[in-house]
């Protein structure tokens, strides 16, 4: 089996914890959390994740403008990336995807299915 870097930012501790628990049942996922969208931009070129899931709000970065940079930035301008949001309206998802999100995990999430709606975002 293949593991999976993923890379699960949110500014909100007992939300980040809950999510790597919850990714981690599946063993074939090794998950970092970071707090910012800078954390991410950080992290994601020296670890090369085969995902990314983003909190749509936090502050300083949010969670598009993340996505902008990651967009331009060497080695994982092509990584796919999913907002995990509450922002869930037609028309904020529709602009989600313009950005050029791979998916949308509504919050809150379902700890125990998360695992599995996180797998059909990585890239096969």
């Amino acid at each position: 089996m293949s593991l999976y870097r993923i890379i699960y930012a949110d500014d909100e501790a007992d939300i980040r914890e809950i999510a790597a628990l919850a990714l981690e049942v599946d063993p074939g996922f090794d998950v970092m959390t970071c707090a910012s969208g800078d954390a991410v931009l950080e992290l994601a070129p020296r670890w090369q994740p085969h995902l990314i899931l983003l909190d749509c709000v936090m502050p300083g970065l949010d969670g598009p403008e993340t996505l902008k940079r990651l967009r331009q930035t060497p080695g994982v301008a092509e990584t796919p990336v999913a907002f995990v949001t509450a922002r869930i309206q037609s028309h904020e998802v529709a602009q989600l995807f313009m950005l050029g999100a791979s998916g949308i995990v509504p919050k809150p999430f379902d700890a125990m299915t998360l695992a599995a709606t996180v797998r059909q975002f990585l890239p096969s």
